[in-house]
């Protein structure tokens, strides 16, 4: 069977380098990743430490210094892709984020009913714009690492053994995929079953916004799989490797879900699995569609349960 890695997907090549330079590279890829992520504001808040420090100007300044050190040490020169596209997310979802609170974005959706769809798309909208940033970015600094961004990729592709998961052959995505989307949304669903409020009429008040969840499903899960791995994964494959690029994803998948559902510890390790899960798909697919598949489907039962206002997220 053949490996994946950055020739088999024609992307430029990781120069070798001494024994001494690889371990280091590594250390200061994990280091540097995790100062980024949410990591550093979630620490504070949930051991009531600090209040309200400005991370976004702290995690640009420290981007900007692993940009500018790439200048001074080789190594470093093959992260530089993945810490400007990691620049540009903080830029555009900070831009977001102050649009959102404009008082005419939120007048474009006060007449939206109901409360659901006129939050959810005012939300959705915002992200998918980030998205289309991501796209464009990821397409000017190199054209060839759009294939995980738009391409689809060969859907039957052969997937390589999962020993944690209890898969010691390889088999199809064709059906691996469809496994895993039964399988993650029916976890997801008995989740969300026994940590929600329970209500005789949760199936009634799910069904009128059913075609309002199924939008919003497959708006989320492409801009998270645009945004969150597929920018991210071809520049860590490009300087790390396969294995490496799939870890540092999926931690920080798993670390930008703590606020999410489920919350805290567990939902950034099951986060970061299903990260896991979804980078390897892109990876031996050289596409976005089976990780979008997997994602939408998980999403709606997520979101049904949000519309049905039985469950929220952040605890």
């Amino acid at each position: 069977m053949k490996k994946v890695d950055a020739q088999t997907l024609n992307l430029p090549v990781m120069q070798s380098h001494t024994n001494v330079i690889q371990p280091t590279l590594l250390i200061f890829a994990w280091t540097a990743t995790l100062l980024v992520s949410s990591l550093p504001s979630i620490l504070p808040q949930e051991l009531h430490v600090f209040e309200a420090l400005p991370f976004l100007y702290l995690r640009a300044a420290l981007l900007l210094s692993f940009i500018a050190l790439g200048f001074f040490w080789k190594p470093a020169r093959l992260l530089r892709p993945y810490f400007v596209i990691f620049l540009i997310l903080y830029l555009a979802d900070a831009l977001s984020n102050w649009v959102s609170a404009t008082y005419q974005w939120q007048q474009w959706f006060i007449g939206v009913q109901p409360a659901f769809t006129r939050e959810m798309l005012s939300t959705q909208v915002l992200r998918l714009a980030v998205a289309c940033m991501i796209i464009l970015s990821v397409w000017f600094i190199r054209p060839r690492w759009g294939m995980f961004l738009l391409s689809k990729g060969r859907l039957d592709a052969t997937a390589e053994p999962v020993r944690w998961l209890g898969m010691d052959q390889p088999i199809r995505w064709t059906r691996f995929g469809l496994i895993l989307s039964v399988c993650i949304t029916a976890g997801t669903l008995a989740f969300l079953i026994l940590s929600s409020s329970r209500s005789s009429d949760l199936v009634s008040r799910i069904i009128p916004l059913l075609p309002m969840i199924l939008v919003i499903s497959a708006m989320n899960a492409f801009s998270e799989e645009v945004t969150y791995r597929a920018s991210l994964l071809a520049p860590l494959l490009t300087a790390l490797g396969k294995s490496q690029a799939l870890l540092l994803t999926a931690a920080l998948f798993g670390l930008w879900h703590y606020y999410g559902i489920p919350y805290g510890v567990v939902g950034v390790i099951m986060a970061g699995g299903l990260g896991w899960l979804l980078g390897k798909s892109m990876l031996e697919t050289k596409g976005i569609f089976w990780a979008w598949f997997i994602h939408f489907w998980q999403d709606v039962a997520i979101f049904a349960f949000i519309a049905a206002g039985s469950i929220v997220a952040g605890g």
